[in-house]
């Protein structure tokens, strides 16, 4: 009895060194493998400021391309790192199938935005982060200015944010210029007209007030006869002709 429970135990025992073995020997295989092939794909399809060949030079390590290098060797956590400093690219994801393909997974950065300062001019993203202008792309937002260097943007990209979730402001306001570090004012695609949009508070009270003195002024069609639509006191609408 005694001998037969010691030869089970010797047989699981062989059993799990077999494994052991195949398991680092297929592992070790694997990890020989080559890169064969790279896949780049964007979230969502866009790739406005991107190509997949810049993406592709991206992918380098050992002061060479990814591709045909073992992915023994393929750090991906600092590959990730690297493809993150490009100013366009919001998110990377990278995997390495058993193939031999490296999948890449990029979200670009969406500027709802266009900053025009004294020393500077950028795109502001959702996020708030400053995005450089280029060469490939020219995006349709909001051109905002008279920005101070000290001027809080995360406030700005909170009025942005407010704009592009709604789908009337998102189309009627084009532009935004600051005539000082703390008011605004909204320049409209309805009209030649200005709405004194005031400070960065109570974003939503003044929107809604907005809307409502729209609402009347183009149904009775006299809203092309206003200079200017002031929202930015408490509780009231006052429209210059």
């Amino acid at each position: 009895m005694k001998l037969k429970r010691t030869l089970k135990y010797l047989l699981l025992l062989i059993l799990l060194s077999s494994l052991g073995f195949l398991y680092g020997f297929s592992n070790h295989r694997n990890g020989e493998k080559k890169v064969e092939k790279i896949n780049i794909d964007f979230e969502s399809d866009e790739n406005n400021f991107l190509t997949h060949g810049m993406v592709n030079k991206l992918l380098i390590q050992n002061d060479k391309s990814v591709q045909n290098q073992a992915k023994s060797v393929i750090d991906l956590y600092r590959l990730e790192k690297e493809i993150l400093k490009n100013p366009y690219i919001e998110k990377a994801s990278l995997f390495i199938t058993i193939d031999g393909t490296l999948n890449s997974l990029i979200k670009q950065r969406t500027p709802i935005a266009r900053v025009i300062a004294d020393d500077e001019t950028y795109y502001l993203d959702s996020q708030g982060v400053k995005v450089p202008l280029s060469d490939n792309y020219s995006a349709r937002v909001p051109l905002i200015t008279g920005v101070q260097k000290d001027q809080n943007l995360g406030e700005v990209n909170q009025l942005l944010r407010k704009i592009i979730a709604d789908d009337f402001l998102k189309k009627e306001i084009v532009g935004i210029h600051f005539e000082n570090s703390k008011e605004c004012l909204l320049t409209v695609r309805s009209g030649n007209y200005k709405v004194e949009f005031g400070g960065l508070q109570e974003i939503d009270q003044k929107f809604r007030k907005l809307k409502a003195f729209y609402n009347k002024a183009f149904r009775d069609s006299t809203i092309h006869k206003y200079k200017t639509i002031n929202i930015k006191y408490h509780n009231q609408v006052v429209g210059v002709k």
